[in-house]
Parts: structure tokens; C-alpha cells; sequence
């Protein structure tokens, strides 16, 4: 630790003396020896680091001496000190040099804003901003798009603005889905990214380790701070057989979830390989690694082969396809007789094709028993609305295949039975289906083509076709479907499955057709079978490009003036949080006992609440709203234990902060799962909570929780979840012993004066235990950096 602090403080003096030069630092140290080819386009002077990186991976398997998985080489090979740091696979924290970072608008606001307040003068590494999740679906693209930029001129000026002065690439409004713009510019075979935004692991289908995280560990990235990762366990999915059929990508990842569950990949990368893998796309494998979010896993990811490569070279980066070739064996292929904590069996011969959910996407039906389940399980069997797209299923390829069925259908006369929504993943997908006549075909089918953006798959849909409470179905390609994810009606049913089989659905306008047996009825009354779908895996003519929607940054950006209107309802300014006194945390009253799934959704919700995510004091507002009470089983509905009144959680929050009370919230199983957003971690500090008690936590949300100053504490025995009652008092003891691996202890305080004590532990390092000392980590920075 000793070495680290001296490092960091080091690191900390040079940035506050504004010595960080963009790209300059880890990317020319690193590609001193490297073939000089581009990262992208865009980043014309700073080059793939493949020499380097083999470089320190050498090191490291002269030290583990054992056949590493592809994953570890590529995380390993990123190594701050490849020569000295502990490396246990679930134990040891990596202190890692990610190659980029990535925001979208939602995340970035707040990463900014946290940015701007440490005071440095220029990121560190390459980054880019990514305008995606603002735009509601209405009416449709153009128009959608149009009102979005109206809606939200303040906050995408700010963005725009903060790009220029820091260093930081800005896509506009309409470029399209973050992960889709990574893929199709920023990916490379052996990238290390952080991104903020939980769907970040799309990269993998390009061999890439690209990891969601919140924005204050984007924040140390650009700060030039090592960014730090617990070292991950690997899971190997062993492919077998050829892809083929109605079976698509999706299903892979959709039984992966169904034998892994939401939490069976927390702490682990989800490495795919095996013949199987060459039957499968590029994007095919970013659909799969984008949803291994699903699972909890810390990403997921492919070895090099000719699909990745085909991919790169439509894309204009052969450069990048040749040089990735040459350290296949090296970095981007797993050693023979590499070990993995678990390998799961696929046959993709005999994968059928699957719906999951619904209200999670690990509740797995094949499609031979999707009617038969909905039946049994009383879910409403007529289907409202099909949508395809979003960033997890809105390539080229799936859009020609969603194409050929209709088609197929057009020519015996039949239509989408129900409003059907698409959703292009970004402007060059867009720009291709609309030159090669896709996107017609779609609109004949009865299609609305939607705004390049994450649209309904985010709640940012204006559904008008039912009331909320009224309970009715949707079939999505999206990839979560948490409960009022989509459409903020709590009583709608998402299944989640591949666009081809939502277009087959679409179709029958109900959950029991199964489009491999069933037939449908022509207008000529003659029954017919869908036959497979099919389409280009790259179009023929190349992509076109469509509207150029990105900024690049000025080499300097420092007379770029960046506002914040004190007025503003959608920007604010942060205020440092306060330091720890010293001692115990005494006699917090509990906020809220959550009962059962509670997702960063459920603590701090989407939709309409996205106009917020620059302002922490408005959107704490929306805090745990959609957590259930387990005292009344009522969502949004807690007692004030000053005066006995019933109000929303965040009004009693705000007044326990008046009165100087700090409180506590207790949750179950995998808390936190889902979304990157650290406002779930930001609102609950900012309201005065001080920690969270529960009996497990979705990786991403621990490590936020932690960055802002709270203390993120797990059960010792799951069963003393029951004994905290919402009257209780608790005080965390031993805090001024607070150290890695040992327990902490609190006590509880009943309402009839009676104690019990419990033992309550953590996963906190070394410096992370100084980030709570300080306040938060943003505050451990400027107190080094003094």
C-alpha cells in the first residue's frame, strides 16, 4: 500500500499542477515500440499498443507460469505493475490502464460536473460523449429527434462545451446508441474500456474487456489515476455446433442467463469459446456480451477470429484487422489448457431459440413452451406491442434477417398485427437500411423507425395505448425488463428474445405462436409457414456513414467557456460531501426495509427522471420510488419516525436531513443490480444515508456506493435481514479499526429498548477505506493533490 500511496500522491501533484497532457502519458509510453497504427480515425496520434501490452504479459506468465484464459491476458497485459502486483483471481484488487473511456449523456452529466470539480485541465486518456438517452419516443426519428434537441439544449451545450475544454470527443443527438458507436469506430481485438453505462461489455464482440462502471471511475481514469478492479473469476462458455435457423446470438446469451441466473456472473468475466464461436457475427457476439449484464458479470468477451476481422474491414479499419492478426496467439486467443472457475456446455445445434422473462430476464421459456408457460402463469396472452433494436440487437444483420420474414409474410398479404417499433442502433445503420430498402420494407409491415437512441428500451417512451395499472404484454430485442422499465406501468409484462422472433410474434399478435411449428392465414385464407429468417451478416455496397454527428476537440480547449446556470433546473454544481467525525455511526434510523428485487431502476428510476441526471438535488427526488416497503408492501409509502406520518421515502428523507439525522436502508439479494448509474449511489449520500445493509450487492453499485463516501455493508448471516424492524436504531461499531477483511459489528436498538449485536461485512481495500475517511473519493483526490 505503502508504494501505491506514494504513486498516487505523485500522480495527484503532477495533475494539480495541470501536467496532464491528453494521450500523451500510458498510450506513447505504451506504444513507444508498436506498429504505428491508429486506435481509430479519430485518434490519429495515438496508436494499438499490441507490443507493449505483450510486453507485460510476458512478465506476468513468467510469475503466475500457467496457461492463461484470453480475458486474463488482455486485463493482465493492462497492469500499472505487471512486475508487482498481486494477481488472485476473487481476491487481489487490479490496479489497471484502461485504453479509453466512453459516457453516454445521462452518465456523462454527472461525470463531468465531477470532473470539473477536481480541477484538472485535460483528460488523460481518449474519451468521448455519447447523446443517447434523452430522446423520447413519440411520434418518430426525425421528429422524436427534433424535440429532443429543443427539450435538452441546455444540458447537450454543457456536454458540448465540457468536451471541447477537456479533451473529450462529443457525438451529437442522433449519432446513435453509445455501444454501437464503440463498435463501429472505438473497438479493437485486446481494448481495455471503462464505460459508464452498464452495456458497455457490447465491445467484447471485437475481443475487447470493455466494463461499465459509474462515473467517478471514469472520473480517476481521465484523472490519470490507475483504476481499480477487483480480479475477476472467469467463466468459459464452451460453444459447440453451428448457429443456424430461427436460433440467433440472442438465445445463446438468453440460456446463459436461464443456467447462470441475474447474479451467477457477479465477480466474473464471461469468456465465450469453442468451433461454435466461428458460426457466429460480430455484432452476434456484441449481442451476447451486451446482455452478460444481465448476469452481473463484470463483462463478456470473444477470442479474435475472421468474423471480428470481416467487421473491421467494413468498417474502414483493415489497418486494425492486420495488426490484431498478428498477436492472435500472443494476447487476443486463450492458452491451451487454460483453466476457467466454470465452464457451461452449448450446443448451438440444439439451442432453440428463447423468450425470457417476464419482469426478469433470466425467467427462460423456449419457444415450444412460451404459450404453454404464459398460460399457466396467467400472463396476458395477447401481445400490445413488438419492438426491435436498441444497442443490444440493432445491427445490419439483424434488421436484414427481421426483413426477410416480413417479406415472407408481405407476399401472402400480412401485416404486424400490433404497432411495431424499430429502433436503428446508430446513424450508419440507419443511413445502410434506409439506402438498401430495409427500413421500407419495415415501415410496409406497419413499422415506425424510431430515433438512433435507446428510446423505450430506457422508459423513454411516450406509450399512450394503455393506462397504467392495466395489465398487458410487449415483446422486446431489448435487453432488460424489470418491472415499469420501459414504459413506467408496473403492470406491464416485457419478454425479452431475439428481433426475429418479435417480428414473428408481431405477427400472430400472441405469446402462444410458435413460428418453427405454426402456420398463420394469408388474406387469400390459405395457411402458411414462415419460412427461416436470413440476411447479410455486412451489406454488400459497404455502410453508409449517413450524417456526420461527431465533434472533435480543440488541441486546446482552455478558452472554451463552459456554463452552469445557478437557476438551472437540469445542471448543478456539486458541493464536497462531509468527512467522517472519527467515530461509530450511532443510532441511524432506518429509512426503508426493501423487500425482494431492488434494481439501480427501483433506487433511482429512469424516464422522465433522465432530465435530472446533471442536477443531484432534483433528481434525488425519485429516490427509491420504486423500492417496495417490506412493512406495507407499498412502493413510494415509508413512516416518518418523528411523527408517525406516512410520506414518499425521498420527502422523509429530506426531513430526517433537516433535523441532522443519518439514516440507513436495508435491502436483499444482489442489490443494485442493473444500470451503471451512480446516482442510485449519489442520492442516498446527498439525502443523508450513510449506509446500506443488505444481504448481497451487484458489483458496479458496491464500488459506487463506495466512491461517494457510504459504506456498502453485507449481512454475516442472511437471516438478520428479518431481525431489523423499520423502528429500529442501528449503530456500526468499529470504525476507527476499520480495516481490509475484517468484519465490522453493529447494534441493534429495538423500539421496546432491547439490543442485539450482528456481524455485517465488507469488501473495502486500502484505499477505498480513505475514500470513506475523506468523504468520498472525489475528496481523497483533492486532498492528495493538496
Amino acid at each position: 500500500m505503502v508504494h501505491y500511496t506514494k504513486l498516487l500522491t505523485h500522480q495527484a501533484k503532477r495533475a494539480a499542477l495541470y501536467a496532464v497532457d491528453a494521450q500523451q502519458r500510458w498510450f506513447h509510453a505504451s506504444c513507444a515500440v508498436s506498429s504505428k497504427v491508429a486506435l481509430s480515425k479519430f485518434d490519429s496520434n495515438v496508436y494499438l499498443p499490441y507490443e507493449k501490452l505483450v510486453q507485460r504479459l510476458d512478465v506476468v506468465k513468467k510469475r503466475l507460469n500457467r496457461p492463461l484464459t484470453m480475458s486474463e491476458k488482455v486485463l493482465y497485459s493492462h497492469l500499472e505493475d505487471p512486475q508487482g502486483q498481486d494477481i488472485e483471481r476473487g481476491t487481489s484488487y487490479l490496479r489497471l490502464r484502461p485504453d479509453r473511456v466512453a459516457m453516454q449523456d445521462a452518465t456523462a452529466q454527472m461525470a463531468m460536473l465531477q470532473f470539473i470539480s477536481s480541477g484538472l485541465k485535460r483528460v488523460a486518456v481518449p474519451s468521448t460523449i455519447h447523446c443517447d438517452h434523452l430522446i423520447e419516443a413519440q411520434i418518430g426519428g426525425d421528429k422524436d429527434l427534433a424535440r429532443a434537441k429543443e427539450l435538452n439544449e441546455e444540458v447537450y451545450r454543457f456536454l458540448e462545451t465540457a468536451g471541447a475544454k477537456y479533451g473529450v470527443g462529443f457525438w451529437k443527438p442522433g449519432s446513435g446508441i453509445i455501444h454501437q458507436i464503440i463498435l463501429e469506430n472505438y473497438a479493437f481485438p485486446g481494448l481495455l474500456m471503462i464505460g459508464t453505462d452498464s452495456h458497455t461489455p457490447n465491445g467484447g464482440g471485437l475481443g475487447g474487456l470493455c466494463i461499465g462502471v459509474g462515473g467517478a471511475d471514469a472520473v480517476d481514469v481521465m484523472a490519470d489515476i490507475p483504476w481499480e478492479l477487483k480480479c475477476p473469476n472467469v467463466i468459459g462458455v464452451h460453444l459447440t455446433g453451428k448457429i443456424g435457423g430461427w436460433t440467433s446470438p440472442k438465445d445463446v446469451i438468453l440460456k446463459v442467463a436461464d443456467i447462470l441466473t441475474v447474479k451467477g456472473g457477479t465477480g466474473a468475466i464471461i469468456e465465450y469459446h469453442g468451433k461454435g464461436v466461428d458460426s457466429i457475427s460480430c455484432t452476434g457476439m456484441a449481442t451476447i456480451c451486451n446482455m452478460g449484464a444481465e448476469i452481473g458479470a463484470t463483462t463478456s468477451t470473444f477470442p479474435f477470429n475472421s468474423r471480428m476481422a470481416a467487421y473491421l474491414k467494413s468498417t474502414k479499419r483493415d489497418d486494425i484487422a492486420a495488426e490484431a492478426g498478428k498477436f492472435k496467439e500472443a494476447l487476443l486467443s486463450a492458452d491451451a489448457g487454460a483453466k476457467y472457475d466454470q465452464v457451461i456446455e452449448i450446443n448451438l445445434d440444439t439451442l432453440e431459440p428463447h423468450v425470457n422473462g417476464p419482469f426478469t430476464p433470466d425467467l427462460a421459456h423456449p419457444i415450444s413452451k412460451l404459450g404453454e408457460n404464459s398460460k399457466k402463469n396467467g400472463y396476458p396472452m395477447d401481445i400490445k406491442v413488438g419492438l426491435i433494436g436498441s444497442c443490444t440487437n440493432s445491427s445490419y444483420e439483424d434488421m436484414g434477417r427481421c426483413a426477410s420474414i416480413v417479406k415472407n409474410a408481405l407476399k401472402h398479404g400480412v401485416k404486424s398485427k400490433i404497432p411495431f417499433n424499430v429502433t436503428p442502433g446508430s446513424e450508419q445503420v440507419r443511413a445502410t437500411i434506409e439506402r438498401d430498402g430495409i427500413a421500407q420494407t419495415l415501415r410496409d409491415f406497419g413499422g415506425t423507425v424510431l430515433a438512433n437512441a435507446c428510446g423505450p428500451c430506457i422508459g423513454q417512451w411516450d406509450r399512450q395505448d394503455v393506462k397504467k395499472g392495466e395489465k398487458n404484454t410487449i415483446v422486446t430485442s431489448y435487453n432488460r425488463n424489470f418491472t415499469g422499465r420501459n414504459d413506467a406501468n408496473p403492470a406491464t409484462h416485457c419478454f425479452v428474445t431475439s428481433p426475429e422472433l418479435v417480428t414473428a410474434l408481431s405477427l400472430a399478435g400472441r405469446l402462444d405462436f410458435n413460428p418453427l411449428t405454426d402456420e398463420l392465414t394469408g388474406t387469400d385464407g390459405k395457411k402458411f409457414k414462415l419460412d427461416s429468417p436470413y440476411g447479410d451478416e455486412l451489406p454488400a455496397q459497404g455502410f453508409d456513414p449517413g450524417q456526420d454527428t461527431y465533434q472533435a476537440p480543440p488541441s486546446d480547449g482552455s478558452a472554451v467557456r463552459v456554463d452552469v446556470d445557478p437557476k438551472s433546473n437540469r445542471l448543478q454544481l456539486l458541493e464536497p460531501f462531509d468527512k467522517w467525525d472519527g467515530g461509530d455511526l450511532k443510532e441511524m434510523t432506518v429509512l426503508i426495509k426493501v423487500k425482494g428485487k431492488c434494481t439501480t431502476d427501483h433506487i433511482s428510476a429512469a424516464g422522465p427522471w433522465l432530465k435530472y441526471r446533471g442536477h443531484l438535488d432534483n433528481i434525488s427526488n425519485n429516490m427509491f420510488i420504486g423500492a417496495t416497503n417490506a412493512e406495507n408492501n407499498e412502493m413510494n409509502k415509508i413512516k416518518n419516525q418523528l411523527s408517525g406520518d406516512w410520506g414518499g421515502v425521498p420527502d422523509v428523507a429530506r426531513v430526517y436531513k433537516s433535523k441532522g439525522i443519518q439514516w440507513v436502508a436495508v435491502g436483499d439479494e444482489n442489490y443494485g443490480e442493473g444500470s451503471s448509474r451512480e446516482h442510485a449511489a449519489l442520492e442516498p449520500r446527498h439525502l443523508g444515508g450513510r449506509a446500506i445493509i443488505v444481504k448481497s450487492f451487484a458489483r458496479i453499485h458496491e464500488t459506487n456506493l463506495k466512491k461517494q463516501g457510504m459504506l456498502p455493508l453485507t449481512f454475516d448471516n442472511k437471516a438478520d435481514y428479518d431481525k431489523i424492524q423499520p423502528t429500529d436504531k442501528i449503530t456500526i461499531l468499529g470504525l476507527k479499526d476499520f480495516a481490509p477483511g475484517k468484519p465490522l459489528s453493529a447494534e441493534i436498538k429495538h423500539a421496546d429498548g432491547k439490543t442485539e449485536k450482528i456481524t455485517l461485512n465488507h469488501s473495502f481495500n486500502d484505499l477505498q477505506i480513505t475514500w470513506f475517511r475523506a468523504g468520498s473519493a472525489l475528496n481523497r483526490m483533492k486532498e492528495i493533490a493538496k
